[in-house]
């Protein structure tokens, strides 16, 4: 079994639009949507839920107005602003709430609470291509790195047990923590980036993150005549960082129009010239791999 992750370090490359084709197109794989703060793979793959699952991680203070004197001490203490106060009534503000906890050390008469958060959700369902594990973080929820693992996690034992031969991950943009869970310790990061100067800039700085990692990077540059010659610049950067560029996709409106159709590209418009690029880089990915 192995585990590629698609990511790219900034959103809107088509990371995902391309993720959903491999997946058709690896045949026995469990998928999995890392990208937890955003999750859209779903759009395209039309999983049915089979199991819902709560997530908790962390904690989050919470007032007890019955015992609370008006002190005004967790105001002071509270670096992140996250309490807030009228007519003497003091209550915490869930979404500034960083759930360090020193308002709950420090009230006078033990007036706050710091039960365990609930974050969000993660699902397992099943699509036309497999067996898919999702998530959902909360609106300005903490801990995105610890639901991606979860994910990664539940998939790997469904993984095994039904002898799937991949397993294909959807990752986060970027460089910080949910993408970091996303590559640690899977067999090949796909980077999809697209020749503009902000794409450029990303890629580079997501390249250094993989190699950082010691995890294998191939590159794939979509809508790459947007500008010939930032492509070029790209595959000089990617060489110079030792990852190899195995896709250059146009830019192409059958993307969009397989996205509002709700498809992946290979089953939306199976004989277009994207659709066989697309299955040249799987096949690429399949002997890489």
């Amino acid at each position: 079994m192995k585990e590629i992750v698609i990511i790219s370090g900034k959103g809107g490359t088509g990371k995902s639009s391309i993720t959903g084709s491999l997946a058709v197109l690896a045949g026995r794989a469990v998928i999995t949507d890392c990208d937890v703060d955003a999750a859209d793979l779903h759009l395209l793959l039309n999983p049915t839920l089979i199991d819902r699952h709560d997530f908790i991680s962390g904690h989050e203070a919470v007032i007890d107005q019955s015992t609370c004197i008006s002190c005004g001490k967790c105001v002071e203490l509270c670096r992140f602003d996250a309490i807030e106060s009228s007519n003497g009534i003091f209550a915490v503000k869930p979404i500034g709430c960083e759930g360090c906890g020193v308002c709950v050390a420090f009230c006078p008469v033990e007036a706050i609470s710091f039960p365990q958060s609930h974050c969000g959700e993660w699902y397992h369902s099943e699509t036309a291509t497999g067996s898919m594990f999702h998530a959902r973080l909360k609106a300005g929820a903490e801990n995105s790195g610890k639901l991606v693992s979860t994910v990664r996690s539940e998939a790997k034992k469904w993984a095994k047990q039904v002898d799937a031969h991949w397993i294909i991950s959807d990752g986060p943009p970027g460089i910080g923590c949910p993408v970091i869970s996303s590559i640690t310790g899977t067999d090949l990061a796909v980077i999809v980036t697209e020749p503009t100067l902000s794409g450029k800039h990303d890629l580079e700085r997501v390249l250094k993150l993989v190699k950082h990692f010691q995890i294998p990077a191939k590159v794939i540059i979509n809508k790459r005549d947007l500008c010939e010659s930032i492509s070029d610049e790209i595959a000089d950067l990617a060489e110079s960082h030792g990852a190899e560029i195995i896709g250059r996709i146009p830019y192409s409106p059958v993307f969009n129009q397989a996205q509002n159709a709700g498809k992946p590209v290979v089953l939306f418009a199976p004989e277009s010239r994207e659709s066989v690029l697309i299955r040249e880089i799987w096949e690429k990915i399949e002997r890489l791999a």
